[in-house]
């Protein structure tokens, strides 16, 4: 479980295609701190770490991970939001994330706010989906490539952040223009109350 507190990021300095599979690896400032079978979020995505070695750590991504992702659209020297995941004992400064990534979605606008910045979002509109607890709510929370934030002007299939410097600066925000692809993970809160009224 994760918190959608980005630690920094991860600069990929190797990918290796496995058949169906693909290897990437990366290197960041705690790479030393890491094990093996360990996971860390990779914008979203939860990842095991399958070796460490020369100051860099290698994790894979299987087909489904890829088709469901923006990890197949990875290059060397990317960047990439990495985050460990929670301590039980620490503190819950985002929002409840399980690295379990739902789809994609495409920037579709970047405005400037005067200081901060805000991105306008847009994924598949589904209504089947939707009934699922697979859509945004104003002020609600949403993880985008692995960033807890909050919703702004969310609509069937649209949304917005607000992204302030600090943000920008130390995510993979700072390399987001409209047309990039990034990852989407729903609130499991609604997720859940969703299916409870289903039932």
């Amino acid at each position: 479980m994760f918190s959608g507190i980005i630690e920094e990021f991860a600069t990929v300095t190797a990918i290796r295609k496995d058949r169906e599979n693909i290897d990437f690896t990366l290197k960041c400032s705690f790479v030393d701190e890491l094990k093996i079978d360990q996971s860390v979020a990779h914008n979203g995505v939860c990842l095991t770490v399958v070796a460490i070695e020369n100051g860099t750590y290698t994790v894979t991504a299987m087909k489904e991970t890829l088709d469901r992702t923006n990890l197949g659209l990875l290059k060397v020297g990317d960047k990439v939001n990495v985050e460990r995941s929670m301590l039980m004992n620490g503190r819950l400064d985002g929002h409840i994330v399980q690295g379990h990534v739902d789809e994609t979605a495409s920037c579709i606008a970047v405005e400037d706010a005067d200081g901060s910045t805000y991105f306008t979002f847009e994924y598949p509109e589904n209504r089947e989906m939707a009934l699922k607890g697979y859509f945004t709510v104003d002020k609600g929370s949403v993880t985008v490539n692995g960033v807890s934030l909050t919703v702004c002007n969310p609509t069937a299939n649209t949304f917005q952040v607000a992204i302030i410097p600090y943000t920008f600066e130390h995510t993979n925000f700072c390399d987001i223009r409209v047309g990039s692809v990034v990852n989407i993970e729903f609130d499991i809160l609604g997720k859940y109350i969703a299916r409870l009224q289903q039932i």
